[in-house]
């Protein structure tokens, strides 16, 4: 029977309470933390295109519901679902990083189709980049930004302070930066030491290194499932 374990998920919504509830069903004990504050920005769409490029779940909420039937391929698994979940017809995933998106999408589309990436500020430009030399006609979005949360959620801080977590799970270098500096804030380091990072990446592992964590593990591909694979 695998063993009950309190979880710290540092996620921002609408992400955080989906890996809630998947945790919860596996018998775990989530505490949501997010680090990042995620603000919808209005965006002029077009009217169509050929496909649309999702490499964040962030940017699905924005999107036209006239656009559920155009093609979407998305970056991961779990972007997919959510896809699907919002009455997107035909989805595919690529199951990798932004690299595996972009050769996804040259071997499914002509040469010339009209793409639409919706992203977050500053995110997917290389993305964009590698679609358009591979010619693709893209059309580069943003419709969402990230913040710094100002604090942690109250329920994580009383989870650290009464050294009870015993899994932190970290999306993106980013949150990694925000994680640490608000467990600095909080003078909560040293309830980590009991405590075991779990990394969509090794990038997003890196600022967590001068945290003291009992041990710090990175994905080998940076998505969801294979951070629940290392959880044990």
């Amino acid at each position: 029977m695998t063993e009950s374990l309190t979880i710290l998920v540092t996620r921002p919504e609408p992400g955080g309470s989906a890996t809630a509830d998947l945790l919860r069903a596996r018998g775990h004990v989530p505490v949501l933390a997010p680090c990042l504050d995620i603000e919808a920005l209005p965006a002029t769409l077009p009217y169509t295109c050929d496909a649309i490029v999702i490499a964040s779940a962030q940017a699905l909420p924005g999107l036209p519901a006239a656009w559920r039937a155009i093609p979407l391929f998305a970056v991961g698994d779990a972007t997919a679902a959510r896809a699907r979940d919002l009455g997107f017809i035909t989805v595919e995933s690529a199951s990798g990083t932004a690299r595996d998106l972009a050769d996804l999408v040259v071997r499914q589309l002509k040469p010339r189709a009209a793409i639409v990436l919706p992203c977050g500020a500053g995110h997917s430009l290389e993305l964009a980049a590698a679609l358009r030399t591979a010619g693709f006609r893209v059309t580069r979005r943003v419709v969402y930004r990230s913040r710094p949360a100002e604090h942690l959620a109250a329920a994580a801080i009383a989870a650290l302070a009464a050294e009870a977590v015993d899994r932190v799970m970290i999306f993106s270098p980013a949150t990694a930066r925000r994680f640490a500096s608000l467990i600095d804030h909080e003078s909560l380091a040293g309830t980590l030491r009991r405590a075991i990072a779990i990394a969509i990446s090794p990038a997003a592992a890196a600022p967590l290194a001068r945290l003291p964590f009992r041990a710090i593990r990175a994905a080998i591909s940076p998505d969801q499932d294979h951070m629940l694979a290392i959880l044990p």
